[in-house]
């Protein structure tokens, strides 16, 4: 279950943690590579995000009772808990202060265990769905994970001091809350002084700390600390300022200014805070740069009220301050900064600069004629003109950038998270304004209002959402949100009616308890809403867009900064207005302001979205016309040169899916051509890029027809779409996104009217092409909507028995086998009919051409015709290469040569359980002749298996069946003689084993590689392939003639193993960095479990390097080789699972290559040492061992990283075991029904003993497969019985030690399944007539073995007395007779059994053919010589083994050289 998984996952965490937490305490904790603080403090504050949207999915999940979601919710939590985890030790790591990093990792600490009380209560809120104690208990315990996971970000650098300033801030914000202010002490002139400079100082300050979220941690927690102390020195300024006021209505008005700049300030430093924790959150610079002109904007509304200046003088203050605060707006505009279109922001800088020229004009006389009130109104109004025209400037720029080609578009997301966030931010304003004992009933029904406004657009949100939402726990919590914040409005506005009628204290408590849910609600609804899932992408400027944004950008700039003199130079006109030099500059201003707009407004029309794209897409779209101009010219003249490197069927499917993609671009464009302007690039470069490949399609179709009329309609049409589409993109040029230009959009909607019905056009025509070209689209889409079925699943209710389907599957299986082959016939017959008629056209045409020699016309149709012939040559042979005889052959013999290594493989097992004994007292000597005689005839059947890739397919096909029968004859001796070595010496009877296993998986290789360059030309790359499988085949024949050589060397033979270990490992490892996909994949558990192999297998070299003992080397090269060959097969088959990315892919394989590389070190190290054994050398070991386990670690990284966030531990593997066995048995009895169904095949002639034969075989078929079941359920009780005892724990005290006997016992019963499988197959094949005797026998002999392999498995660690043991004897004793039995009745039992029955068989099986097959005739004439010729045909083969023999010898004398030395020697 995946909350169990989870909740094992957060326990490790914790203990991780604790871990790192001691480190810390003893100074050991170091960073890891690629850790700093401020990368770590970043992946905190941004996953702090993700733990929280997570626990509200699963507080909703568990409280809703899906189970499934719960599970999905709880991986989530786990996932983004890890990630937390390692942030937090790497902040710890990081820091240089030893209390910080102690206090970060118990705050992460805390987290765990909290997230774990969560996780459990969760899974129990699952067993009860509607408990409301079990409600209560989950909501608690998610609010104290909730304070822990606060704290543990609070911990991170600089957020202490944040945390610390609004503090301090609120401190003294209560200097606020007094009844009466004492009387000022100080002069209003000097009090006035100092409020003003404390209010420049503020206002700096809050600049400073919206820079220094740009910059490190310490930055922030400087300015932070500055801001603090400057809000308090501003903050008693205006209380002196207040002291000053004459009546109690100035002094309240004073204070809550001070109160609303306490707010903002406030708000500054959160929305700090946020953004440097999380500095990628959509919209947190927004947000960052409202709070600081929302400071602003507070200090010039306290700043008027409380000053008493000269005229213009605090107007011109309050707009320096201002514009010093938009500055911010235009460094690196990455994020929208309102919701204007791009024509609307030109709208607005026209406007804007209107409205500033008519001030700056009244600034300028106002001043000369001294009237300073309406030159302070002047210099307000031209403030608010330069932030509406800096504002625009930056969405302008904004809107530039993310519509370049180059930058990626954004997408919307199910809710946008910035509303959520406004909202929220909004309605707790509200409240607090709400219970603020100074707030006035207008204030009161201002905040009700505000409430009511943002309460309900938050229901319309959640609304939308779920209806848009497949996810049916997101669904039905978006709408229990809405109902919750529906509900604590309604109550909140009850007491704002009670409170609007009598403002008592009571009425307000009542208000402030009302405002609490309300609040809450809001918060987690929030929370929820952040959710990664449901936001949107935020677009990705590129490096071609930010240029692109710099004209507009350095204008803007220009400007603000030009205005900002142009303010300070009035504001002294102002004052001393008879100053002529102060005029010149202001004139100089004056002019650098109007050229800075007259700049801006240049750029912002020459950069507006999409029309430089229209202008390159429009040249691209004319070359592209003149390509088929020049097209239609040479099809005119016949002279248009045929594409010979592609069909046309493939041309045809090139043409009509470009069509197709131009088809679906028309409606976006014309969408984006009439309001999306900064879409409207995007989409014309995408039109643009589509018209090449369909130049070079549409002329290569047309080259491809014969029919001229065909030719120029193709071109035609293709001409037309072009020339529509450059309409379209003239059109979209004019309209260029402007939803305000009315009169291009008709233009627009008939231009994609015109361009819709060219694609249509071309379309017919490519479909009736297809058509006749033998492209059935309707073919095609039937058996692909037949595919898609399978994975709507099965159906609930099945209409028939398995049986019933299986026949059906079988039934059609074999017909479309058939038809597929029919089809071959066909295609064969229809080119020879084609090659036919252009032979007659060839001939034909010379005719023509000799009765007039120097017609160029029909020269020309003469060459066509030839190259025709040539191609319909071509295709005739491929044809006839799909029936090649000796390809088949090769696919046969893999298939034989793979059964041999499958069989190696269990004798390997028996070998390693000590249970392969010989039968008589032989010795290994007895079988080293044949060995070496079996070897050097299988070396001349790779000699003629590779010649025969070039030669005919009989002789490949006989060459590969020589190949299979020899290297099966080699394998049966290779195997009598390591049992003939005792099974006291079962290490070197792998070794002997694994070595002809080697030889045989390189037969595998070169039979594929000669099927792969069969009949290919010499320079093919295939043929290097086949040569490079060639050398490995010798290569592994020569290490098995060593092998063998040495096997009873005691002193070398743990050398020799080595040895041969390291040269497979390093062909194991080209096969796995080849490029190859493997057939089947698995899971990256399965990988994680084979590395264990590599670790014990490195423990055991390392013993057997300092040991160098040749019992422990040989040990240490068996373990070695099975080791690093399941890790590179278990590593690969994982990597190229498809849900694994291509990154992660590469990281897998990388790592796996140097895992064996560093494992391959230290054997060739061992065996070095083991040739001249020294201290110093045995020294290196360890840092060769340690490289392994370093490789080992990456690799079990590389494989959690391919589950993703869908990670668990590998499964118990006794449960697995048990699992195996019964799947085994359920595989058995399925395989025994379908022999019910068998019937013998029914035969033209009189039925005679043969029928009994057949039936004694379907019988004796079911009675093993009855046998095997119940073997096979025998097994699985006594494995539940050792469990039951406690020798095999459901979680296993020794991990490897059950888990090794486990995994033995799940082989053995899947390789029971499996052979009783293949017996019922064969047992079906032979009554039918479809295979031989032999294949039956051998199955037998298969179901023999795998059931004695799970018998021992079995006994591994079972109690021998037991009930379940005596069972499991009884039904092993019971298969083999039954075995017994059927071999009897097929031939051969055993090797060394009677042959008459198999002769018996054979002549049932074959002897009828020849019968059959011989027609003798009634009369004397024709009898004698029907007899003579018969003496003839047998002389004449007499005569021809004859020369083959004498042939035979003279090549095996020829290429006696080339064998291999140890051959040679023994030949000799």
């Amino acid at each position: 279950m995946e909350i169990d998984s989870a909740l094992s996952t957060v326990q490790t965490l914790k203990n991780e943690l604790q871990d790192a937490k001691m480190a810390a305490v003893e100074s050991q904790l170091k960073p890891l590579p690629g850790e700093t603080l401020e990368k770590c403090a970043q992946d905190l504050g941004s996953t702090s995000k993700a733990v929280g949207s997570s626990m509200a999915q699963l507080l909703t999940c568990a409280a809703q009772g899906n189970e499934h979601y719960t599970g999905v919710a709880a991986r989530e939590t786990a996932q983004a808990l890890k990630t937390l985890a390692q942030a937090a030790r790497g902040v710890a790591a990081s820091t240089s202060d030893p209390a910080a990093a102690h206090a970060m990792l118990d705050s992460a600490r805390d987290v765990m265990e909290g997230s774990a009380m969560l996780i459990q209560e969760a899974k129990q809120a699952l067993i009860a769905p509607g408990d409301a104690e079990s409600q209560q208990r989950l909501a608690q315990v998610a609010k104290a994970v909730s304070h822990s996971l606060n704290n543990c970000v609070n911990c991170l650098p600089g957020q202490k001091d944040v945390d610390v300033a609004l503090k301090s801030i609120g401190e003294s914000s209560k200097k606020l809350l007094v009844d009466s202010l004492p009387p000022s002490t100080k002069p209003f002139q000097e009090a006035q002084s100092e409020l003003n400079q404390a209010a420049a100082d503020l206002n700096q300050s809050a600049g400073e700390v919206v820079h220094a979220t740009r910059g490190q941690s310490g930055e922030l927690a400087a300015a932070s600390g500055k801001f603090s102390d400057d809000f308090d020195e501003f903050l008693d300024a205006g209380i002196e300022m207040a002291g000053q006021a004459q009546t109690k209505e100035d002094q309240i008005q004073v204070i809550g200014n001070l109160k609303n700049i306490s707010m903002a300030s406030s708000k500054l430093l959160l929305a700090a805070k946020s953004l440097s924790v999380d500095p990628g959150a959509p919209n947190a610079k927004n947000l960052l740069a409202a709070a600081a002109r929302a400071v602003t904007d507070s200090i010039n509304q306290l700043i008027t009220l409380c000053t008493q200046q000269a005229p213009g003088q605090k107007e011109c203050d309050n707009a320096l301050r201002e514009l010093e605060t938009v500055k911010g707006m235009l460094d690196n505009p990455n994020e929208p900064v309102s919701d204007l279109s791009y024509f609307d922001c030109i709208e607005s800088v026209m406007e804007n600069s209107k409205v500033l020229g008519e001030s700056m004009a009244g600034i300028s006389q106002n001043a000369k004629t001294g009237d300073l009130p309406a030159f302070g109104e002047c210099v307000g109004i031209a403030s608010k003109a330069l932030c509406g025209l800096t504002e625009a400037a930056a969405q302008a720029a904004y809107l530039v950038g993310i519509s370049d080609p180059n930058s990626q578009a954004g997408h919307q997301g199910l809710v946008d998270p910035i509303q959520f966030a406004r909202a929220n931010q909004a309605i707790q304003m509200a409240c607090q304004n709400l219970v603020d004992p100074g707030s006035s009933p207008s204030q009161v029904l201002s905040a009700a209002t505000i409430v009511a406004k943002h309460t309900s657009a938050l229901c319309n949100a959640c609304r939308i959402a779920s209806s848009k939402t497949a996810n049916p726990v997101a669904k039905r919590h978006f709408v229990q949100s809405a109902k919750e914040v529906a509900n604590s409005t309604a109550n909140l506005v009850k007491t704002i009616k009670a409170l609007d009628g009598d403002f008592s204290e009571d009425n307000r408590n009542k208000c402030r308890i009302a405002t609490a849910p309300l609040i809450e609600a809001v918060e987690n609804l929030t929370a929820f809403a952040s959710n990664p899932e449901f936001v949107s992408v935020p677009a990705q400027i590129s490096t071609e867009g930010s240029q692109a944004q710099e004209p507009i950008l350095v204008s803007a700039k220009t400007m603000l900064e030009s205005s900002s003199y142009l303010i300070r130079t009035a504001r002294s006109l102002a004052i001393n207005p008879k100053d002529p030099p102060t005029w010149s500059v202001l004139a100089g201003h004056s002019h650098t302001v109007s050229d800075s707009i007259k700049s801006l407004i240049t750029s912002i029309r020459d950069k507006a979205p999409g029309q430089r794209e229209c202008d390159s897409s429009i040249d691209g779209i004319n070359r592209c016309i003149r390509d088929i101009e020049q097209a239609s010219l040479a099809a005119v003249s016949q002279s248009l040169g045929t594409r010979d490197d592609i069909s046309v069927e493939a041309l045809q499917e090139q043409l009509t899916s470009v069509v197709q993609e131009i088809g679906h671009l028309i409606d976006p464009i014309a969408t984006a051509a009439r309001g999306e302007a900064a879409q409207l690039g995007h989409k014309v470069t995408q039109l643009a890029s589509y018209f090449e490949p369909l130049i070079l399609a549409a002329v290569g179709v047309a080259s491809k027809i014969l029919d001229h009329q065909q030719q120029m309609t193709v071109l035609d049409q293709t001409k037309t779409l072009a020339e529509s589409a450059l309409q379209m993109l003239y059109a979209a040029k004019e309209g260029g996104g402007n939803p305000k230009a009315q009169h291009t959009h008709d233009a627009i909607t008939e231009a994609a009217q015109l361009m819709k019905e060219a694609v249509d056009d071309i379309m017919v025509t490519l479909n009736e092409a297809a058509s006749e070209v033998g492209l059935v689209g309707g073919m095609v889409d039937a058996i692909a909507e037949a595919m898609s079925k399978l994975d709507e699943g099965t159906p609930p209710e099945p209409k028939g028995t398995f049986v019933d389907y299986q026949t059906t599957v079988v039934k059609y299986s074999k017909a479309i086998a058939v038809t597929a082959q029919e089809m071959i016939g066909f295609q064969i017959r229809t080119r020879v009919q084609d090659l036919g008629h252009g032979c007659i056209f060839l001939v034909q045409k010379a005719g023509a051409l000799q009765v007039c020699p120097t017609d160029s016309y029909t020269k020309r149709e003469l060459i066509e015709c030839a190259r025709a012939v040539t191609e319909k040559v071509s295709l005739v042979l491929s044809a006839l290469q799909a029936g090649n005889k000796g390809t088949q052959a090769c696919i046969t013999a893999a298939t034989a040569v793979s059964g041999i290594i499958a069989d190696l493989d269990t004798t390997i097992m028996f070998a390693t359980a000590g249970t392969l004994n010989a039968e008589n007292n032989e010795t290994f000597a007895d079988h080293r002749e044949n060995i070496l005689k079996t070897a050097k005839a299988l070396v001349e059947d790779t000699k003629l298996l590779v010649s025969g890739a070039a030669s005919t397919p009989d002789k490949l096909a006989q060459a590969a069946q020589s190949s299979a029968a020899t290297i099966t004859q080699l394998a049966e001796v290779v195997k009598l003689g390591a049992a003939s070595l005792g099974s006291d010496d079962p290490e070197t009877q792998v070794v002997l084993i694994n070595a002809i296993k080697d030889v045989a998986k390189a037969l595998s290789d070169l039979i594929g590689a000669t099927k792969g360059a069969a009949s290919k030309p010499a320079d093919d790359p295939s043929m290097y392939q086949l040569k490079g499988a060639a050398k490995v085949m010798v290569t592994n024949v020569t290490s098995l003639l060593k092998t063998v050589k040495a096997v009873e060397d005691e002193a070398t033979r743990g050398t020799r193993a080595l040895e041969a270990t390291i040269e497979y490992m390093k062909q194991e490892l080209t096969v796995f960095q080849s490029k190859e996909v493997p057939e089947k994949t698995s899971s990256p558990e399965e990988s994680i479990r084979m590395t264990k192999g590599i670790t014990m297998a490195t423990a055991k070299a390392v013993a057997a390097g300092n040991s160098c003992r040749q019992e422990d080397v040989i040990a240490t090269a068996n373990l070695s080789r099975k080791a690093v060959s399941d890790m590179l097969t278990a590593c690969k088959q994982a990597s190229f699972h498809p849900d694994v990315s291509e990154e992660v892919r590469a990281r897998a394989l990388r790592y796996g290559t140097e895992c064996t590389l560093s494992y391959l070190d230290l054997l060739e190290h061992v065996l070095v040492i083991l040739q001249k054994p020294t201290p110093e050398l045995k020294h290196q070991l360890a840092a060769l061992s340690k490289r392994v386990a370093s490789a080992v670690t990456e690799l079990i990284q590389a494989a959690e990283a391919m589950k993703g966030t869908e990670w668990v531990d590998p499964e118990d593997p006794t449960v697995i075991a048990e699992t195996e066995l019964l799947g085994a048995a359920a595989s058995i009895e399925a395989a025994a029904k379908k022999l019910e169904q068998l019937k013998p095949r029914a035969k033209p002639k009189q039925a005679d003993e043969t029928l009994d034969f057949e039936e004694q075989i379907l019988e004796a078929a079911k009675s093993i497969a009855a046998a095997t079941s119940a073997l096979v359920k025998s097994a699985s009780a006594a494995q539940r019985e050792l469990v039951a005892q406690g020798k095999v724990g459901s979680i296993p005290a020794n991990a490897a030690d059950d888990g090794q006997w486990s995994q033995g016992l799940i082989s053995a019963a899947r390789m029971v399944a499996a052979a009783t499988s293949s017996l019922c197959e064969a047992a079906n094949a032979s009554v039918q007539g479809h295979a031989s005797e032999e294949k039956l026998i051998s199955s037998a002999k298969q179901v023999a073995a795998s059931t004695a392999q799970l018998l021992v498995a079995c006994k591994v660690k079972a109690d021998q007395d037991s009930e379940a043991m005596r069972r499991l004897q009884v039904m092993v004793t019971d298969a083999g007779g039954k075995i017994l039995l059927l071999e009897r009745a097929a031939g051969n039992a055993v090797k060394r059994a009677s042959d008459n029955l198999v002769r018996a068989a054979q002549k049932a099986a074959f002897g009828k053919a020849d019968d059959d097959d011989v027609v003798v005739k009634t009369k004397f004439v024709g009898g004698i010589a029907q007899i003579i010729a018969a003496q003839e045909e047998m002389l004449k083969k007499e005569r021809e083994l004859e020369e083959a023999r004498k042939k035979l010898a003279q090549i095996r004398q020829q290429q006696y050289k080339f064998l291999p030395t140890e051959l040679r020697e023994d030949e000799g």
